[in-house]
């Protein structure tokens, strides 16, 4: 994924990390960088959770390293299609899978009767389908 920079050259995508006053070190935040000018900037689809989870953190966080995969599903779907792992896997399959998996979840949530669980396959849920509906403009 790309974008124009600024500065006329083009911005890519790449996972890279976060470090917040010094102390916690989010990984594989996906910010669009620029070769040229050097100019960098949160994927906006990630940019809510990324400022939602440096909120909790308070002024005075504890050094801590955090993967970025745990809060958004979209970084966590970006570290599934770039490991080796999946490299021979199409991105559509990749999502089609998470889709299925955290569906099973929801259900297993539900039998459960455990609501916060369930509110959280939900959110992931929603980041994968609003971000999908943008990119294809399904809504």
């Amino acid at each position: 994924m790309q974008k124009p920079c600024n500065c006329g050259a083009t911005m890519h995508i790449r996972l890279r990390t976060v470090i917040f006053q010094n102390k916690v070190e989010i990984e594989n935040v996906p910010i669009y960088s620029c070769d040229d000018c050097h100019r960098s900037e949160v994927f906006p689809p990630v940019k809510p959770e990324l400022t939602g989870y440096i909120r909790t953190l308070g002024p005075k966080p504890e050094p801590a390293t955090v993967s970025f995969g745990d809060l958004s599903e979209l970084a966590h779907l970006m570290q599934m299609a770039t490991s080796k792992e999946h490299q021979h896997r199409s991105v559509e399959s990749i999502v089609e899978d998470r889709v299925n998996e955290l569906l099973d979840l929801l259900l297993l949530a539900r039998s459960l009767e455990d609501g916060a669980w369930a509110e959280n396959v939900r959110h992931r849920l929603t980041q994968i389908t609003s971000h999908m509906t943008t990119t294809y403009r399904l809504s």
